[in-house]
């Protein structure tokens, strides 16, 4: 085992060790106050007397590649870890409810860690994705003991990402059920059913209604991701008892969070980090050029989360860098040092649509609108962005430019390198035959070759009377197109895509009103984009001033 834990060490670049003799405690039981019992491995250290423990819950079990990536690098390095199966996974007794039990089952998991002869009174957490969810669920709470945090690719409430712009992530969203109903088959079957996914659920993803697509991708009704469909409307309370975002400002324990720009939980990352910063914290923050899968990501967040541990809990700063903030600039392939979030000195920038499918700074003269149709039988697909599946992350774009429900807007040459670094919108005048409808909106990067990669993007879903109709029929929709650091290089373009979907990344917008979950009319949406004087259409881009 140490041979395969040097070998991880070396490929991820981590500190040092401080030893390689580790032994595990497989199997502990942890009682929770309704009775359940979840199990955790307890890695220690030999001989180094009672170290900090880091806590590590986990819906992916605990042996395996978790174990490898957070049992033994931490152990080697300072660290009690104990590793949890939450509830109703990988030998955990009650039944899996996505989210719906971490903040009880984790307090209470706390509270069995303080009482163990081996605790030395100091706490850590770290992981990514679900396993950060898990953090901010008992972050408020968990007592003077919790003296670090490492949130990756995670956020503290989960509705946003089920729901950006008040579409649906179905694409993302069975992808996860998925892996759910597959990964305690065997290590190989698991796998190949990984390997397999992207295949099987391509030929389900047209499925409707989507209250059922469930059934088809895994074979059996999955409560939680039925609830999810359910439960659509903003106002819902239901989401209340799993959104931690409103106790994130009172968090004291030191929190490194880190992202990526590809990532499924970008927004929600940067809005944690902003939280932090209300309630008087000085986080640390870094963004790379990641998709949420990119295990070259996972490294370096596994470095950074060993370095900020060592730091809060061991006095190690020797490898903690000065600048809370970080981020990869996209394009230049720089890394960035910042003091803050968003950075000073970048502002908004106009770049107005204009006729003849132009982009530019200048405002916008006299001309016709544009106009296409989005039909939901044959939605404008995916092609990378941001997802749990493959498809994620920087594509080229060229072949869903050249459909007709695709308009693009292109800028001349640059004549010298154009760097942004912040939240991009686009702000857009539309007419639709609809009043249920979306619209999508992609920031692209077009290289002398004329290739076309995808940098940002959003999608916002239209209902009658918000955003509301103006006097002639037009609509004024503002799109959050997220955040980005990317640079634009001399004798690029910068190209905006509009259309009216990113199907499965998005559930397709029937157009018909009917109910998100058990929806299956399919109207044809017609789409007309204004670029006038009186209608300003306009990507904003945060450009240093």
């Amino acid at each position: 085992m140490t041979i395969m834990s040097r070998l991880v060490g070396l490929l991820l670049k981590l500190p040092p060790a401080e030893t390689y003799d580790v032994s595990v405690e497989r199997d502990l039981k942890v009682p929770m106050p309704d009775g359940v019992t979840l199990l955790g491995d307890h890695y220690v250290p030999r001989g180094g007397g009672n170290r900090p423990t880091l806590l590590v819950r986990s819906p992916y079990g605990r042996a395996g590649m978790w174990g490898m990536l957070f049992g033994r690098p931490f152990a080697e390095r300072g660290f009690q870890v104990f590793i949890q199966s939450c509830r109703g996974t990988f030998g955990s007794g009650g039944t899996f409810d996505a989210f719906r039990n971490e903040r009880a089952d984790g307090l209470a998991t706390v509270e069995w860690v303080k009482k163990q002869p081996w605790f030395s009174g100091e706490l850590a957490t770290a992981g990514p994705s679900y396993l950060g969810f898990v953090q901010w669920a008992i972050a408020a709470d968990a007592g003077p003991e919790l003296k670090a945090m490492t949130t990756m690719i995670t956020s503290s409430e989960f509705r946003t990402l089920v729901y950006p712009g008040e579409s649906f992530s179905l694409d993302t969203g069975l992808t996860w059920i998925n892996v759910m109903a597959h990964q305690e088959d065997g290590a190989l079957a698991a796998l190949l059913s990984n390997m397999q996914a992207e295949k099987k659920l391509q030929a389900i993803h047209p499925h409707l209604p989507l209250n059922t697509i469930d059934e088809a991708a895994v074979q059996k009704p999955v409560p939680f991701f039925r609830d999810w469909l359910a439960h659509n409307e903003p106002t819902d309370d239901w989401w209340t008892p799993i959104d931690f975002s409103k106790t994130v400002s009172q968090v004291t324990a030191p929190v490194h969070l880190l992202g990526g720009w590809y990532d499924i939980f970008l927004p929600q990352t940067l809005a944690d980090y902003a939280r932090l910063k209300q309630g008087g914290q000085q986080p640390y923050l870094t963004i790379g050029p990641w998709s949420h899968t990119d295990f070259g990501g996972l490294g370096r967040m596994l470095r950074e989360s060993i370095i900020w541990s060592r730091a809060q809990l061991l006095g190690d700063k020797s490898h903690l860098r000065k600048s809370p903030i970080q981020v990869h600039v996209m394009g230049a392939n720089e890394w960035r040092d910042f003091p803050d979030w968003p950075p000073a000195g970048y502002e908004p920038q106009r770049w107005h649509l204009q006729k003849n499918r132009g982009l530019a700074p200048n405002a916008p003269e006299a001309s016709d609108p544009d106009h296409y149709r989005y039909d939901p039988a044959d939605p404008t697909p995916a092609v990378g962005g941001v997802s749990l599946s493959q498809n994620t992350g920087p594509k080229d774009n060229r072949a869903l430019e050249a459909r007709s429900d695709v308009l693009s807007y292109t800028s001349a040459p640059l004549d010298r390198d154009l760097e942004i670094i912040g939240a991009v919108s686009a702000e857009l005048f539309v007419q639709s035959s609809l009043e249920y409808t979306d619209f999508f909106a992609r920031l692209c990067d077009v290289d002398p070759s004329g290739k076309t990669t995808n940098i940002c993007d959003g999608l916002l879903r239209l209902q009658p009377g918000n955003p509301p109709t103006e006097a002639d029929g037009s609509q004024r929709v503002c799109i959050d197109l997220w955040a980005t650091a990317y640079q634009f290089r001399q004798g690029h373009r910068i190209r905006l895509q509009v259309s009216s979907g990113s199907h499965p990344r998005f559930a397709r917008n029937p157009g018909s009103g009917e109910p998100l979950a058990t929806a299956t009319t399919l109207k044809v949406a017609d789409q007309t984009i204004y670029h006038d004087p009186a209608h300003p259409s306009a990507i904003l881009l945060p450009v240093k001033v």
